[in-house]
């Protein structure tokens, strides 16, 4: 084995017997301490994904209520653990859930539908669900029946859609009409996964009138250089939300999303959507978009939703984030805060 490998596999071992270390004092820490709620997960730094996004909120939303949220640890005390997909330390939480607390899984996916190839990690989130779950939140009826599909039958399944903040996330007091100028339409995405529809964007830069239109994309560019889209990079959840505002609507193309937050960011901001209809967006766009399915078909939904746009952002419809707290609290067993 070369230098490199053995240092490497040398500093990986390491890291596993710090982390196993860290486990046994925080366990010794916690042995006193209450929370009314334990979170597993990783959150990434912001800019970051949709359910590290939802995540946040849903922690500002409980805390909001007087709730006490402790991460990445159950104290002797928490009665109920909610833990999210795979993006935890599985050994560390399976150590902390030996002592007793209710163990509550929110799974999104399959992982390898929205992906685009299968390595495994479905069958992984399905072996901590049955060694660990005792109640499983799916964020979509797709989701909840693409498991199924696959086999995968995850312990006591509910659904909850996700929900974003609706003190960053809201329409503008004043919206312009279309006449007179270009139609401003936005896509974003955090993910540079080709399946989070680059196909549809492409066919949008080659084909839509540069005369009557405008697009722009935010988030993590996918590796095709576009002409005529306009590319901003990453943005923090309030950037996002105000360039938003500033648009007139949305495309949603990824495949098998189980429930898009970039859509419900749109969404939430007033953008009725021309989405794919695929994976869980017809259950968040209801009647307010125009579907369509291969990309070739994106330019004509886009023209329909043109000429149908203040019906069909009349339609809009989201749950608050305080909607889907309290069946969150329900499925967690925890009330309020006074």
């Amino acid at each position: 084995m070369q230098p490199r490998r053995i240092l490497g596999k040398a500093r990986r071992e390491a890291r596993a017997v710090g982390a196993l270390v860290e486990t046994e004092v925080d366990l010794l820490r916690s042995r006193r301490g209450r929370a009314d709620v334990a979170l597993f997960h990783e959150f990434a730094q912001s800019p970051s994904g949709g359910g590290h996004q939802f995540l946040r909120a849903l922690v500002r939303e409980l805390e909001g209520r007087r709730l006490e949220v402790e991460v990445g640890t159950i104290s002797e005390g928490t009665p109920v653990c909610l833990f999210n997909s795979f993006n935890f330390d599985f050994r560390r939480l399976r150590r902390f859930a030996r002592r007793g607390a209710r163990m509550v899984h929110r799974v999104d996916g399959p992982v390898g539908a929205y992906r685009g190839f299968d390595d495994g990690t479905d069958a992984r989130i399905a072996e901590i669900n049955a060694v660990l779950a005792s109640t499983t939140i799916f964020q979509s009826e797709f989701s909840l029946a693409k498991h199924r599909e696959l086999g995968f039958e995850l312990r006591e399944p509910m659904v909850i859609p996700n929900a974003v903040d609706a003190a960053i996330f809201h329409p503008p007091a004043i919206r312009g009409p279309l006449e007179g100028r270009k139609v401003r339409v936005v896509a974003s995405s955090w993910s540079d996964n080709p399946r989070k529809g680059v196909g549809a964007l492409e066919w949008l830069d080659r084909n839509l009138d540069p005369d009557r239109f405008e697009l722009t994309f935010a988030g993590r560019a996918p590796a095709t250089r576009f002409e005529r889209i306009r590319v901003v990079g990453p943005l923090e959840s309030a950037a996002l939300a105000e360039l938003l505002r500033t648009q007139d609507l949305y495309v949603a193309p990824s495949w098998d999303d189980p429930c898009s937050n970039a859509l419900l960011e749109a969404l939430a901001c007033g953008l009725p959507a021309a989405y794919r209809d695929s994976g869980g967006h017809p259950e968040l766009v209801g009647g307010a978009g125009v579907s369509f399915r291969e990309d070739a078909d994106v330019g004509a939904a886009i023209e329909r939703l043109v000429s149908e746009i203040d019906a069909r952002r009349a339609s809009i419809e989201t749950r608050s984030i305080s909607w889907v707290a309290e069946r969150y609290l329900e499925v967690l067993a925890v009330r309020s805060g006074p």
